[in-house]
């Protein structure tokens, strides 16, 4: 189609395809009343000539935005954790009428503070939001006030809402049965702060599977995942030299284990010999690891895809109860470091 230098309308594409405006507009919205050929004839059009909806004018309207509202969380344990997120989540937007908008939760503020200003202002049709807590605030606050939303974690809330989540317990109790059948028998979980709902996850899997397998186990309370390098090598430094020391290590974060391999080598020890890691693997970093170390893969990028379509089918009205997906581990253990990750499968939704 010829160029022009004029924004395209809905008149535009009227003009082309000989519709009413008004049957543009719906067919644009993908309304089931216009017929299947129709929607998808206007809205190639609507592509090809480049237009793109006045949102303002849109939202005086019909009160809505068309925009997602991704809240980035100040956080680093899980490498790659933000851009794979949005990867996703774009991939999820890419061909329907909603765009995304990043929200940013700064560490000085609380988690509520983003969630409280999307719902005043009316900025976004639907928001997600990660790094839940067992009672999250701000999950009750968006059922209250019947916001569509959906969380990367779970909550201990009663009502049911929608989530994605990474079967950390699974994570922790393979973790185990891994360093287990490699001979160790003293083994330590590093995990994140105990005001998160993952926090319980990892514990209880890690917790279970020590318990069935009769080998000793720690939860250090004076380390997290959001620990600096420097805090993680000292107690690392002084686990060692006490009686009983770890032969094991889970690492539910590659920053964390990154600093105890680093730890491990100034005093002249060896992963794989002295001491064995599983990490819990989400970029492609530990590829590159030398000596190997066993690796459980978790799919950022697929959660992100995932939150994407079930926050669409929130917003479109559909239960929450049956959007839920569990994602499961993908093991990359050192002696089949070169196959292929094997993420959970991303058809359907697997409830909780």
């Amino acid at each position: 189609m010829a160029a022009s230098s004029e924004r395209p309308t809905l008149r535009t594409i009227a003009d082309l395809t000989g519709l009413a405006v008004t049957t543009v507009s719906r067919a644009l919205l993908d309304a089931p009343q216009i017929a299947l050929e129709t929607r998808q004839r206007v809205q190639q059009v609507a592509r090809e000539v480049g237009y793109q909806p006045d949102r303002a004018a849109q939202h005086l309207r019909t009160g809505r935005t068309n925009v997602i509202s991704f809240v980035l969380d100040p956080h680093d344990e899980l490498l790659g954790f933000s851009t794979s997120m949005i990867r996703g989540l774009t991939h999820a937007l890419r061909d329907t009428q909603y765009h995304l908008v990043i929200t940013p939760h700064f560490a000085e503020t609380p988690a509520i503070e983003p969630i409280r200003y999307i719902l005043r202002n009316r900025m976004a049709d639907g928001v997600v939001f990660s790094r839940t807590e067992p009672f999250d605030p701000r999950v009750e606050l968006l059922l209250e006030n019947d916001f569509p939303f959906i969380s990367h974690g779970r909550t201990n809330l009663p009502d049911p809402h929608p989530f994605v989540d990474y079967d950390n317990a699974a994570f922790s109790s393979l973790a185990v049965r891994r360093l287990v059948a490699k001979g160790r028998k003293r083994l330590a979980l590093i995990l994140p702060s105990d005001r998160f709902t993952f926090h319980q996850h990892l514990r209880d899997g890690f917790l279970a599977a020590a318990r069935e397998l009769g080998v000793a186990c720690e939860l250090p309370s004076d380390i997290n995942l959001d620990s600096s390098t420097t805090d993680l090598s000292a107690w690392l430094r002084w686990r060692l030299s006490e009686p009983a020391a770890p032969d094991g290590i889970v690492c539910a974060g590659e920053v964390s284990a990154l600093s105890i391999m680093a730890a491990l080598s100034d005093q002249g020890l060896c992963v794989g010999e002295d001491l064995d890691l599983v990490v819990k693997q989400t970029s492609r970093l530990y590829d590159e690891v030398r000596p190997r170390v066993d690796a459980v893969y978790e799919d950022i990028a697929q959660a992100g895809e995932l939150l994407g379509q079930l926050l669409i089918r929130r917003i479109a009205g559909e239960d929450p109860a049956g959007l839920r997906h569990l994602q499961a581990p993908a093991p990359r253990f050192a002696e089949s470091h070169k196959q292929p990750m094997q993420p959970a499968p991303a058809s359907g939704v697997r409830p909780q």
